[in-house]
């Protein structure tokens, strides 16, 4: 019976488990549960190891990052296993090749099917992009009604756009633009930023009665706002 050894190397940004071991005729990374572990030869030198892990490096970290559902749109290979974020839950993404469909939430998971052949990862992302903007239509016009009630005002319209660097408009018509990446976001979060465009229906600038508006509504509107403000990088498609 072999015996395993198990040591530890500390590189920039994880620390791997190390597991000798006379069964193992090559060295094998794993990352599970944002957890890095290797398997390798008893006599294997621990600057080869090193070595393995370095050209492994970003592998790794974007194997991390997929757990703790961080991964930026430049990472994203658009392929099953990878976290969706949806109204501040990751949800593993399943693709699947046969006839197109939209996609699908079925048992925590996005279901995705897409012809064989073309560039799969675009039909995938576009795929998952007419998901997210009909989800976000639909939940964005159900916080709308509620919160319109509470803060006495009627918008004319609720729409989705795509914008760079804002997650929701109005204009004194009271048109209601809203960027459809920001359902990525938790849900309170989702609120926020509804209820900060519905008070501008009051209010246009942000004057102090703006944010006063604002606070009876939401008290804990300056904690979304912060938490907006510093995790608006990570909600990136």
């Amino acid at each position: 019976m072999s015996m395993k050894q198990a040591e530890f190397i500390q590189a920039k940004g994880y620390q791997a488990r190390v597991t000798r071991t006379a069964r193992a005729k090559t060295a094998s990374i794993k990352v599970e549960e944002g957890m890095v572990s290797v398997v390798v030869p008893k006599a294997l030198p621990i600057e080869r190891i090193e070595r393995i892990l370095q050209e492994k490096h970003q592998w790794i970290i974007d194997k991390i990052a997929l757990h703790k559902g961080l991964i930026t749109s430049s990472e994203k290979q658009f392929v099953s296993g990878e976290a969706m974020p949806y109204l501040g839950r990751n949800y593993r993404l399943k693709v699947h090749a046969g006839s197109f469909e939209p996609v699908k939430l079925v048992q925590g998971r996005l279901v995705v099917i897409v012809p064989e052949g073309s560039v799969r990862s675009n039909l995938v992302r576009e795929a998952l992009i007419g998901w997210y903007k009909r989800s976000a239509l639909l939940k964005l016009r159900e916080k709308v009604r509620r919160y319109a009630k509470v803060i006495g005002v009627t918008p004319k319209s609720v729409n989705i756009k795509t914008f760079k660097s804002r997650w929701g408009s109005c204009n004194p018509k009271g048109d209601l633009d809203f960027n459809w990446i920001i359902v990525m976001a938790p849900n309170r979060i989702v609120d926020y930023v509804v209820v900060h465009e519905l008070c501008h229906l009051k209010q246009l600038d942000h004057s102090p009665l703006f944010w006063k508006e604002v606070e009876r509504v939401m008290p804990d509107y300056a904690e979304c706002k912060e938490w907006l403000k510093n995790n608006a990088p990570k909600l990136t498609f």
